[in-house]
């Protein structure tokens, strides 16, 4: 890697950790080319992305990003998963890494806090955004059903009341 490509890589990397609310750096040592290609699909469905870094290159990339507290990490083979959702990247790292233990989440950080291998797994745990606006709506749903059900239930019941007058009045 020449210097114009070594310098082409941190821009990018500067860029990804600018526009990133969430990066999770992981161990990737032993996984096959298509382990990786298919972390790298699960990522992308989910709106994330997955990238093997130069530790160097990163750390050069991190300076003036705010999240250079994760430096540190980058030891060894490392990679980097990120996303400007914050649940994404840490929800599919630490599925895959459940399923493959070739695969090792060391941590991250999310806005400016950075979390340790279990700080990653909670916030792994919790809804993505998609989810959360899910239940958000279904929540602001919720009262106008009962309303409408509160407003109907006394012309049902008139209905049936008539009904019955009715069905009485026949019988005799």
């Amino acid at each position: 890697m020449d210097r114009a490509q070594k310098s082409e890589l941190v821009t990018f990397l500067k860029g990804a950790f600018d526009g990133a609310e969430t990066v999770v750096v992981a161990h990737y040592s032993g996984l096959t080319v298509a382990q990786m290609t298919n972390l790298r699909e699960q990522m992308a469905e989910a709106g994330a992305s997955f990238k093997v870094t130069k530790n160097r290159l990163a750390k050069l990339a991190l300076e003036g990003t705010g999240k250079d507290g994760i430096a540190d990490l980058f030891t060894g083979p490392t990679a980097i998963a990120y996303s400007e959702d914050p649940v994404a990247p840490a929800k599919v790292a630490m599925k895959f890494a459940k399923d493959h233990d070739k695969l090792v989440v060391l941590g991250g950080i999310m806005g400016g806090t950075v979390l340790d291998q279990n700080g990653v797994k909670a916030l792994a745990d919790l809804p993505s955004l998609d989810e959360l606006r899910g239940k958000l709506v279904g929540l602001i749903q919720a009262p106008a059903t009962k309303v409408a059900g509160v407003v109907q239930a006394p012309a049902g019941q008139l209905a049936r009341v008539l009904g019955a007058y009715a069905a009485k009045g026949e019988a005799a």
